[in-house]
């Protein structure tokens, strides 16, 4: 079968794409890649929360599923929405990689007496994600977020160039460059130093590290051509995340966070972070067997906590 992938035109989402590709060319497929520029890439001046609703990198893609333009969508799948059109569907969610953030610094700007966020006092930190500046704030109030946006070798730049001290990317997003990448040009100077966060700590975004594989409902020999490179044993974690996101019907401007991941008993452990209204970050740490079940006892809970601190804020 022949299928066209879309795809974002960054050089994360092609190499997202060519992933997707390879996998679907292994089952036999032949594949051909169609960039399309979303709303998201065009407008690179304003923070997420300006620009738009949740969506921003997804709908101009969606929108050519919807056309019939191209047969299989590719994303980030913390870029999607908790709700979809009911006429599309995600067939498919590949391996996932590492969940965690990364913290790129500047070597003079490094403090290991900050084992957390190893950042000297007033390091100038660069994210235009909600989530990441709550964490931060809550982490680290003695350094500042300011405004980065632009794809992934865009930021690195910012930071080498001096803009900022530090910056926030997704480990999965590099991790997939440096795999495309030039070895003689690394994406990421040598002299950056590389921090891995905790992700019970630093929580990452719902879905963030997963490729998310999207389909037409009505397309049923696509649908079934896509399931195969499909990854069962995240959908359990996934899920929870996912259900997580839809209770707090959250986007780039909602500081929420949500990660979940299972022990070699197939227990889960949900750890969600919301910002609330005084500033402060509610937090829970969960452990079950339903991802549906936890998801709605996070929720339940931060929202509990959310409440009582807007409250208090108020007053």
């Amino acid at each position: 079968m022949r299928l066209r992938i879309g795809t974002r035109g960054s050089a994360l989402a092609r190499a997202q794409a060519a992933n997707v590709a390879r996998l679907l060319e292994a089952q036999g497929h032949e594949t051909e890649t169609i960039i399309i520029t979303t709303v998201g890439d065009r407008v690179t001046d304003r923070g997420f929360a300006a620009v738009g609703a949740f969506g921003i990198f997804v709908r101009e893609i969606e929108a050519a599923l919807h056309d019939g333009r191209i047969d299989v969508a590719v994303h980030s799948y913390k870029d999607m929405p908790s709700r979809g059109p009911d006429d599309l569907v995600v067939a498919a969610v590949p391996e996932r990689v590492d969940a965690a953030d990364v913290l790129l610094i500047r070597p003079e700007s490094v403090s290991y007496s900050k084992p957390l966020i190893p950042l000297r006092a007033g390091a100038r930190v660069g994210t235009s994600a909600a989530r990441r500046g709550a964490l931060v704030a809550a982490l680290r109030p003695d350094v500042k977020t300011q405004e980065l946006r632009g794809n992934v070798p865009t930021r690195v730049r910012a930071l080498a160039d001096g803009r900022y001290d530090a910056v926030i990317l997704a480990a999965a997003g590099l991790d997939r460059l440096a795999r495309e990448e030039d070895p003689a040009s690394p994406l990421v100077p040598r002299d950056i130093v590389r921090i891995r966060l905790d992700p019970s700590v630093f929580v990452p975004a719902p879905a963030q590290g997963a490729i998310a594989v999207q389909t037409r409902v009505d397309a049923r020999d696509v649908r079934a051509a896509v399931s195969a490179i499909d990854d069962p044993a995240s959908a359990r974690t996934l899920r929870a995340e996912r259900a997580a996101l839809f209770l707090a019907d959250g986007g780039c401007a909602l500081p929420f966070g949500a990660w979940c991941s299972a022990n070699t008993d197939g227990q889960l452990r949900l750890v969600a972070v919301l910002g609330t209204g005084d500033g402060s970050l509610a937090r829970v740490d969960l452990f079950g067997d339903d991802p549906d079940e936890l998801a709605a006892t996070a929720w339940s809970e931060l929202d509990k906590i959310a409440s009582q601190c807007d409250v208090a804020a108020a007053h």
